[in-house]
């Protein structure tokens, strides 16, 4: 299963220009709200320049990165919680999501007109926002409404615990807060997941720049005031990388650089989706082929093997371990092998970043 990563904003913000920017899509574009009706998805491969490497250094018959789905949804606009420009169809698309990427628009272009009439990134992000909320805040009541009711005929402890942790969801919700924000157990958010909460979801913003000095200096302004929140906000000129979509990489990558850009949107985006949602990349490695796969950091032996197949965490017997920069020190595996850096590792292992695993497992 692919990484899904939900992109919103406010209509004319560039979310579709960036969708086709992440995936070399073609998805239209055009300077009127609502120009995206029904959801564009795309699936990308993960950036992965470890991956590379170890292709040329393993030399196995296929190679299989981690990829990501994004999602774009159209132009959310004032009011959508309440089906505003039919923005309650637009937001159970985004429900499914793992991420939510939020575009906000820093460009001045007079012949794309914006629906506020004016660029103020700060008012723009706290619109979406609380539409998110308001959203959220519906589903809420509703189930609420519906628990509440439950818990009064039987006298189930889950049914009561749910609404508890509902009535504490209600109250942030009510003042525009968004539920990330709550001091969740992990038995409470568990007992959340069915309703599939948009602000309960990891959230970051993109800035979508033009090359003007007074894009980039309200980008520092703004950039500011989210961190004191604790927020992520990614630059990205959004129109510019288009254009250099043809150049070779590493061309690309240092025209980005005297922008004060560090990477492509792609690598940015993916960056911050994996580290919002604390995951790390290990490697599958056999006769068929060599696989990049994301997993939970922490996670153990067995429930990596599990990424691969069921069969595989049931009847795990051990992981044999190597990790990337000391496979790549030593220049092979075989090499790895004969001096005994592959390690035997058992149920017990948490996988590293980088581990390039290769599981014994029974298939009785």
């Amino acid at each position: 299963m692919s990484l899904r990563v939900g992109i919103v904003g406010l209509p004319n913000a560039g979310k579709t220009t960036l969708f086709n920017l992440l995936t070399r899509g073609h998805a239209e574009v055009a300077s009127y709200p609502f120009c995206t009706i029904e959801p564009n998805p795309g699936v990308v491969e993960v950036p992965d320049e470890r991956l590379a490497v170890l292709s040329e250094l393993l030399i196995p018959p296929r190679v299989v990165p981690a990829t990501i789905e994004f999602v774009d949804v159209a132009g959310l606009v004032k009011g959508a919680s309440h089906g505003e420009g039919l923005g309650n169809q637009f937001l159970s698309v985004i429900r499914g999501v793992d991420v939510v990427l939020e575009v906000i628009r820093f460009f001045g272009d007079e012949r794309i007109p914006h629906v506020m009439e004016n660029v103020d990134p700060l008012r723009d992000q706290e619109i979406i926002d609380l539409e998110l909320a308001l959203s959220d805040l519906e589903i809420a009541e509703r189930r609420w409404e519906k628990v509440k009711e439950l818990a009064r005929k039987v006298k189930d402890e889950k049914i009561h615990l749910e609404e508890e942790v509902l009535a504490k969801c209600l109250s942030f919700l009510r003042q525009g807060s968004p539920l990330r924000e709550m001091t969740l157990s992990e038995e409470e958010k568990e007992i959340l997941k069915p309703s599939q909460f948009i602000t309960l979801k990891p959230l970051f913003y993109v800035a979508n720049l033009d090359e003007q000095d007074a894009s980039k200096a309200l980008f520092q302004r703004v950039k500011a005031t989210l961190a004191e929140k604790g927020a992520t906000i990614l630059p990205v000129f959004v129109k510019l990388e288009e254009e250099l979509q043809d150049f070779p990489p590493e061309e690309r990558k240092a025209f980005l650089q005297e922008f004060g850009v560090e990477d492509t949107g792609l690598k940015l985006v993916a960056q911050t989706a994996y580290r919002l949602l604390n995951l790390i990349t290990f490697y599958t490695f056999g006769d068929k082929e060599l696989r990049a796969r994301e997993l939970l950091r922490g996670s153990k032996a067995p429930e990596a093997a599990g990424k691969v197949h069921s069969d595989m965490e049931r009847g795990f017997i051990k992981a044999e371990v190597i990790n990337f920069a000391e496979l790549v020190t030593i220049g092979s595996f075989e090499k790895a092998r004969q001096l005994g850096h592959i390690r035997q590792e058992g149920k017990e292992y948490e996988i590293q970043d980088g581990d390039i695993v290769y599981f014994r497992f029974s298939s009785h």
